[in-house]
C-alpha cells in the first residue's frame, strides 16, 4: 500500500511499506534537470548533483562515503532531462541514519571552491569518456536534430565551456531558484512503518522559498539531420519519431508496440537486423517521454559500407509493420513480458522506490499493480496498429556518427 502524505511547506512524501524486506531505499526526488538549464547554465543540474557529495557543514566528502560504508548502504545519485534523485538503500535499522545524511547533503552542502575545482576535473573526464562512446552520444546528437534550440536537446552533462563558469554562488543560486519545496519528493520504500514519516517531515517540512515552480515551454518535433565524423570502427544511426508524453492515454499501446519493434531478442529489427542479415551487434528502440512531448528512438551501429543496407533494412521493417500490423502472438507476447518484468521489479526496494518517486513527482498519481495490469491487458491489436501508422511516418530525424562524417545518398 502507497500512503502519499504533503508537508506543510509543499514537500510530498510517498511511502511504501514493505514487511517482507529487510531494507529501505529512500529517494530525494527533484522536478528539476538539464531542460530547466539555460544555455550558459547547461550541465549545471549534474554537476550539482556531484558536488553534494563533496561536504557539508559537518561532513567531508570522505565521511559522506563513510557513513554508509560502514552501516553495509548504498547511496548514489542521477540526473536526467527532467529530475535529478540522490537515493540511498540500508537495512531497515539504519534507516534514520541514512535520511540523516541525505538530508545534510541536500541543506549543508558547502561547495567548497577546492572541491570543485576537483570535481569539475572529474567531469570533465565524465563528458571524455562518454565522447569515447559514439553509440551514446549518437543518442545526444539525435536529442539535438529533434529539439533544436530547445532545453530538451541540450546534454545532460553540459560542456566544457559552461562547466568552468560554474562556482558555489551559481551553484547555490540555482538551487535556490529549482530545489523548491512544491519541486521535491521524497520516497520511501522497504520494512519501514508510518511514524518514519515524521522523520522525514522533520528534516524537509519545514524549509521555504520566495521562488514559484517553472513554466515549461512545449518544444516543436524537427526533422533535421544531424551528422558528426569521428574516428571509428563502426557508423552510430539513429532515426527519430514523434513520441507521446508522460500519462497519454496511449502509452501503454506504444510500451506494446516498442517490445514488438525493438525492445527484446525476439523483437522484429533484432530478427530482421541482426538475426536474418547479420547487419549490426547491436540494434534496438526505446520510447522516451516528457511532460509535454516524447521521442521514440531507433539505434543501429554497422560498418560504413553497410549503412545504406541497415537504414533500409529498418525502414522494411517499419514498413511492414504499418502495412501488416501486429500478430496476435506478438500481442500477447509482448503483454506477458511486459507483465514479467513489472512483478520481477517489484522485488527490488530500489526499482520501488524509483517508480513512486517518478510517478509522484511527474503524474501525482500511482497506479495499483493490478490497475495496471488490467491496462496492458486492455491494450488491443488495433490500438497497436494505428499507432504505428500514426508514429512511423516520414516525418522523421536522423543523427549519424561515422568515420567520414556524411550521410550516404538516400540518407540526406
Amino acid at each position: 500500500m502507497i500512503k502519499r502524505y504533503t508537508c506543510q511547506n509543499g514537500v510530498r512524501i510517498v511511502l511504501e511499506n514493505i514487511p517482507t524486506v529487510r531494507s529501505v531505499a529512500i529517494g530525494v526526488w527533484i522536478g528539476t534537470g538539464s531542460r530547466n538549464e539555460s544555455f550558459e547554465r547547461n550541465g549545471i543540474s549534474h554537476f550539482l548533483e556531484h558536488m553534494f557529495f563533496k561536504g557539508t557543514k559537518t561532513r567531508s566528502a570522505r565521511e559522506i562515503a563513510e557513513s554508509f560504508d560502514r552501516i553495509g548502504g548504498q547511496v548514489n545519485a542521477f540526473t536526467s532531462k527532467e529530475y535529478t534523485c540522490y537515493y540511498a538503500k540500508v537495512l531497515d535499522e539504519h534507516s534514520n541514519q541514512a535520511l540523516d545524511v541525505l538530508a545534510d547533503m541536500f541543506f549543508n552542502s558547502q561547495f567548497d571552491e577546492v572541491e570543485l575545482k576537483r570535481e569539475k576535473n572529474v567531469v570533465y573526464e565524465e563528458i571524455k569518456m562518454y565522447e569515447d562512446t559514439p553509440d551514446d552520444i549518437v543518442h545526444d546528437l539525435l536529442g539535438k536534430a529533434v529539439y533544436g534550440d530547445h532545453a530538451l536537446g541540450y546534454p545532460i552533462l553540459g560542456t566544457e565551456e559552461t562547466l568552468k563558469t560554474f562556482n558555489g554562488d551559481s551553484l547555490r543560486a540555482y538551487m535556490d531558484e529549482t530545489y523548491i519545496p512544491e519541486n521535491v519528493v521524497i520516497s520511501v520504500a522497504g520494512n519501514i512503518d508510518e511514524s518514519f514519516v515524521k522523520e522525514v517531515e522533520n528534516y524537509f517540512g519545514t524549509y521555504t522559498s520566495t521562488h514559484s515552480t517553472q513554466q515549461y515551454k512545449q518544444p516543436t518535433f524537427h526533422t533535421n539531420h544531424l551528422a558528426r565524423k569521428k574516428d571509428t570502427e563502426q557508423a552510430h544511426l539513429c532515426l527519430g519519431f514523434k513520441g507521446l508524453e508522460i500519462g497519454n492515454k496511449d502509452v501503454y499501446s506504444l510500451i506494446v508496440l516498442n517490445n514488438i519493434l525493438g525492445g527484446s531478442m525476439s523483437s522484429r529489427l533484432f530478427q530482421d537486423v541482426r538475426e536474418q542479415r547479420g547487419l549490426a551487434y547491436s540494434i534496438f528502440s526505446y520510447h522516451s517521454s516528457y511532460r509535454d512531448s516524447g521521442l521514440v528512438t531507433i539505434y543501429g551501429g554497422t560498418g560504413s559500407n553497410q549503412l545504406d543496407v541497415l537504414f533500409d533494412t529498418i525502414q522494411e521493417t517499419l514498413f511492414q509493420l504499418k502495412d501488416k500490423g501486429i500478430t496476435e502472438k506478438e500481442l500477447e507476447n509482448s503483454k506477458e513480458q511486459l507483465k514479467g518484468n513489472l512483478m520481477l521489479s517489484l522485488e527490488s526496494t530500489n526499482s520501488r522506490m524509483s517508480r513512486n518517486g517518478k510517478n509522484e513527482l511527474m503524474l501525482g498519481q500511482h497506479r495499483t499493480l493490478d490497475e495496471i495490469i488490467d491496462l496492458v491487458n486492455n491494450v488491443t491489436k488495433n490500438s497497436v496498429d494505428t499507432l504505428a501508422r500514426d508514429i512511423f511516418t516520414d516525418d522523421f530525424a536522423l543523427s549519424l556518427i561515422s568515420p567520414s562524417g556524411d550521410f550516404p545518398e538516400k540518407l540526406q
